[in-house]
């Protein structure tokens, strides 16, 4: 995210249903939305040294792998 956003901004962001998940339905996608980003939260480590950046980034920023993987 290059700016912060809120708590709802970000559940209404993410209860846009992937297209896998519309396959398979979800009865109440901002309830589904809190609680992916809950635990994405959680796992965000936090407690890093101090000469370490924490960068965020969306699946369009990654590489292309050059090889299938194994």
């Amino acid at each position: 995210m290059s700016q912060e956003q809120s708590d709802q901004e970000r559940i209404e962001s993410r209860a846009h249903l992937l297209p896998e998940e519309a396959t398979a339905g979800s009865q109440d996608p901002a309830a589904q939305a809190d609680a992916i980003l809950a635990e994405s939260d959680l796992r965000e480590d936090t407690d890093l040294a101090e000469d370490t950046t924490l960068e965020h980034r969306t699946s369009d920023q990654t590489v292309t792998p050059s090889e299938p993987p194994d």
